[in-house]
């Protein structure tokens, strides 16, 4: 079958001028024409036409395109493979940025009024803005998370930046104690864990005991937790988590 310059421009989602201007710089030459010298495309055509719309929509100039699509040495095969190859690569990146524009929203939600620039600076590869969604649907409604966003809805890069720097240093002393052979129930372990709680309630909520514990548990239970606090050293998240316990234990 053959097909006109118009039925291939609806196939394809194209202009008829954009088909023309394809004939005209060698790209997609019809494979014939009508008695009246219109334009007349094939199947062979229609696959070409597609390679072209593919290539163009990853972004490459004409030029690479005709080059790739005349290259003598490559096959269909290897285009469709290098296309499905990019095509991935792009709607990976692509859910990259959806999931980040999905943050930034949640990010406005929580009070975390920073840049990008200076989240990467306070944060690192950490993404507060990741649990932001999942923290709402859990604690939305608790006293505790309303405090924390009415008191983190003021803070400054300055204010976050001493905040993570506290962090880190009861991160340091627990990992410290742990290189020491220190147990987890002992009394410097127990103090650590008691400065961690305070250290939330100074900066985001007050921390009861009983929801310290709570953290502690999910510490080890939610394996994106577990690996993010076992950046510092293996095993840190179960230690802290028996820490916190222990802690609790020695208050209550």
């Amino acid at each position: 079958m053959s097909y006109s310059v118009g039925q291939v421009a609806r196939f394809a989602g194209v202009t008829v001028r954009t088909l023309h201007h394809y004939d005209e710089i060698g790209l997609l030459r019809p494979s014939g024409r009508s008695g009246s010298g219109h334009r007349r495309y094939d199947d062979a055509d229609l696959d070409r036409l597609q390679q072209v719309l593919f290539y163009r929509e990853l972004g490459f100039p004409l030029e690479e395109v005709a080059a790739l699509l005349d290259d003598p040495d490559a096959d269909p095969q290897a285009h469709l493979r290098r296309q499905h190859e990019l095509l991935s690569a792009r709607i990976t990146r692509l859910k990259e940025m959806a999931a980040a524009v999905e943050r930034a929203m949640e990010a406005k939600k929580m009070g975390i009024n920073l840049t990008p620039e200076e989240k990467f600076e306070v944060f690192g590869d950490f993404d507060p803005d990741e649990y932001a969604e999942e923290t709402e649907q859990r604690w939305g409604g608790t006293d505790a998370y309303q405090e924390s966003r009415r008191r983190t809805a003021s803070y400054t890069k300055e204010d976050w930046l001493r905040i993570q720097r506290e962090a880190d240093e009861i991160t340091r002393r627990f990992v410290a104690l742990m290189d020491a052979g220190e147990e987890p129930e002992s009394q410097a372990a127990m103090d650590v864990a008691e400065d961690h709680r305070r250290w939330i309630s100074s900066n985001h909520y007050t921390c009861t005991y009983e929801i310290h514990t709570g953290l502690a548990e999910m510490y080890v239970a939610d394996e994106r937790f577990t690996r993010n606090i076992d950046k510092a050293r293996p095993g840190l998240a179960a230690y802290e988590r028996e820490a916190i316990l222990a802690n609790a234990i020695r208050h209550l």
